[in-house]
């Protein structure tokens, strides 16, 4: 019973990790392309204070059932659910390991500007960000179906 529910707690958290993936995928991405600099650098600014903590709080909990559920479902290791359960916990980790190194220094250089002081080329880190980002939602996409493969294939 144990493996089921971490399965639905590493789901879930899981769901709430690609979440935003699909929002920027849907919306955001094009919105924030179009905007000029003043606008894009107020709403980037809310955007990561309203959304920083959620998302530590989520990450924490996706990687903490994540490898919960590796942990439990190793008692078949030739099985599909612990395979799956291993390869999306290291995508989980490649993709914390991405943001941290990529696009968490970056929301802090974006969040230093102002909308009267910010660099000429602003439009390069915004194209940074989104390059690393969208590295980070084809992984944790790809993890998440991996995770949903192994569910339905593997218990």
């Amino acid at each position: 019973m144990a493996i089921k529910i971490t399965l639905f707690i590493t789901i879930l958290m899981y769901a709430f990790v690609i979440s935003q993936s699909f929002f920027y995928l849907m919306a955001i991405t094009a919105t924030l392309k179009k905007m000029q600099a003043t606008s894009y650098i107020e709403t980037r600014n809310l955007l990561t204070k309203n959304l920083e903590t959620p998302l530590q709080l989520v990450y924490y909990a996706a990687l903490a059932s994540s490898l919960l559920q590796t942990s439990f479902s190793v008692v078949n290791p030739s099985g599909l659910l612990f395979k799956a359960s291993f390869v999306s916990l290291i995508i989980l980790v490649v993709d914390v390991l991405l943001a941290v190194k990529g696009n968490i220094p970056l929301n802090k250089f974006i969040s230093s500007w102002t909308s009267s002081s910010y660099p000429d080329n602003w439009k390069d880190y915004r194209n940074r960000w989104f390059a690393l980002y969208h590295k980070r939602q084809v992984l944790n996409i790809a993890g998440f179906i991996t995770l949903l493969i192994g569910f339905i294939f593997g218990m």
